[in-house]
C-alpha cells in the first residue's frame, strides 16, 4: 500500500476497520479471501445476508475522510497491517488491529520491546519497583510497552523514559483523548520522547469494553511480560495470559501472600513464569537478546504536547515533576494516600516522602494520624508497612 492518506485501497481498508460488526479475525478473513479492502466493499452486497446477523453496519466514506483529516491534524499517522513498519510480533498474533494510529516516534515500532503492567491501587514498593527495572529495560536498548493505567503502568513509562530504550504507550481511547486526567503532562512526554498507540480512532472515549483489546496490543508489542503487582483477577493477569498464549515469556515478581496485590503475580509463578527481583533476573530470562536494534536518540523534550495542542516549554530535566510525578499517586487525603502505597513488606519512610510529593513534616503527620488509628506499623531502619488487621 501506499503511504498517501487518501489512497483509495487505504481509504477502503479504514473503512472496514471502523465498521461495526466486523472484528478483526472476520476482517482478516475477508482480506485473505477477496485481496483487498476495495475488492470486500464491492463483494458486500453478496455478504449482507452472512454479515447482518452480526450487526455490521459499513462506516461511511464522509466519517473515515473526517478520521483521516483529524490525524493529519493532531500530527499522526494511520499505520494499517499491510504497510511497512506494522510490527511483524504484533501482525502474527491471533486478532492484530487493522489499522493503529500512532503518535511519537514511530521507530519504536521496530524495537525490541519488554511489556510492563500491573496493579492501579499500586503499592509504593510496587511502584518503586516497576520504575527502577523499566529503568534498567530502557538502559539495555530495550523499550518498555505499558498501558499508561494508574499505578504500576504509570511507573513503569516514567523508569522507560529515563534511557534511550524510552516508552510506547497503548491506549484504550483515541490518542487525543488523556486517560487518567492526572496522567496528561506524562502522555505528552510520551509523545514527544517515546510512542503512543491506539487501534481507536481520535475522540474515542475511554469505554470499560476497550481495554481488554487493548491488552492484547500490548502483549502483541513485547517479546516478555512483567507482572509487578496484580490482583488474583485483573487486567494485568489478561495481558499474561494472552502473552503466553501467544509464545511470549511472562516473568512476575514476587510478593507477600498477605497482600492480595500479590496474588496475581504470586499464581502466575506458581503456573510456571520467571521469577524476578532485578533487571538481571529479566535479562536472563531473555538469553537471546544479546542486542538490540538501535534506537535513536530522543528528540527534545521541548516538543512535549498532547496532540492538537500548541507546543509548550517542558522542563528539560529527566526526572519527572510537578504535575508528572503527581501522576502515580492515588487520590484522596495525604494519609490515604499513604495507606495505598503501604503493603505488607516494609518501605523506607524517606520513599514514601518521595512519591507523596509532600514536605516530610506533612508526612510524619500523616504517618502518626495512621499510627494512631491503628493502620501503619513502625519497623526498624525507619521503615514502615501496613499494619495487619
Amino acid at each position: 500500500m501506499t503511504s498517501d492518506p487518501h489512497d483509495p485501497e487505504r481509504l477502503a481498508w479504514l473503512r472496514l476497520a471502523r465498521s461495526r460488526g466486523l472484528g478483526s479475525i472476520l476482517f482478516f478473513r475477508l482480506i485473505e479471501r477477496y485481496g483487498k479492502a476495495r475488492d470486500v466493499l464491492r463483494a458486500l452486497p453478496r455478504l449482507e445476508a452472512k454479515l447482518s446477523p452480526k450487526g455490521f453496519a459499513l462506516a461511511s466514506e464522509a466519517s473515515v475522510l473526517e478520521e483521516i483529516e483529524a490525524v493529519l491534524r493532531l500530527g499522526a499517522v494511520h499505520l494499517m497491517a499491510d504497510e511497512p513498519g506494522y510490527p511483524a510480533p504484533l501482525r502474527n498474533i491471533a486478532d492484530p488491529p487493522p489499522v493503529l494510529t500512532l503518535f511519537g516516534r514511530t521507530e519504536l515500532l521496530a524495537a525490541r520491546a519488554v511489556a510492563v503492567v500491573g496493579a492501579r491501587n499500586a503499592s509504593g514498593n510496587g511502584r518503586y519497583l516497576a520504575s527502577h527495572l523499566a529503568r534498567g529495560i530502557s538502559e539495555r536498548g530495550l523499550t518498555v510497552v505499558s498501558g499508561l493505567a494508574r499505578g504500576i503502568d504509570t511507573a513503569a513509562h516514567q523508569g522507560g523514559l529515563e534511557a534511550a530504550g524510552s516508552t510506547i504507550a497503548v491506549l484504550g481511547c483515541g490518542i487525543d483523548v488523556v486517560y487518567p486526567p492526572e496522567n496528561a503532562a506524562l502522555q505528552a512526554r510520551i509523545a514527544a520522547e517515546g510512542l503512543v498507540v491506539s487501534e481507536r480512532a481520535p475522540g474515542t472515549p475511554p469505554l470499560a469494553r476497550h481495554f481488554p483489546r487493548r491488552n492484547r496490543i500490548i502483549a502483541g508489542l513485547a517479546s516478555a511480560v512483567l507482572v509487578v503487582e496484580a490482583a488474583s483477577r485483573s487486567g494485568s493477569l489478561m495481558t499474561a495470559k494472552l502473552a503466553g498464549a501467544e509464545g511470549r515469556e511472562v516473568l512476575a515478581v514476587p510478593g507477600s501472600p498477605l497482600d492480595p496485590r500479590h496474588a496475581g503475580t504470586n499464581q502466575l509463578l506458581r503456573d510456571g513464569a520467571a521469577l524476578v527481583t532485578g533487571i538481571e533476573d529479566v535479562m536472563a530470562a531473555l538469553p537471546a537478546w544479546t542486542m538490540a536494534p538501535a534506537v535513536a536518540a530522543k528528540p527534545s523534550r521541548k516538543a512535549a504536547r498532547l496532540p492538537g495542542e500548541a507546543a509548550a516549554e517542558s522542563p528539560t530535566t529527566a526526572p519527572l515533576t510537578g504535575s508528572e510525578a503527581k501522576a502515580v499517586m492515588p487520590s484522596g487525603t495525604l494519609p490515604d494516600q499513604i495507606a495505598t502505597l503501604l503493603g505488607v513488606e516494609p518501605m523506607p519512610v524517606d520513599e514514601v516522602i518521595r512519591q507523596c510529593h509532600a514536605s516530610p513534616s506533612a508526612v510524619q503527620n500523616a504517618l502518626l494520624d495512621l499510627e494512631l488509628d491503628g493502620r501503619l506499623k513502625r519497623h526498624p531502619g525507619n521503615r514502615i508497612s501496613r499494619a495487619l488487621a
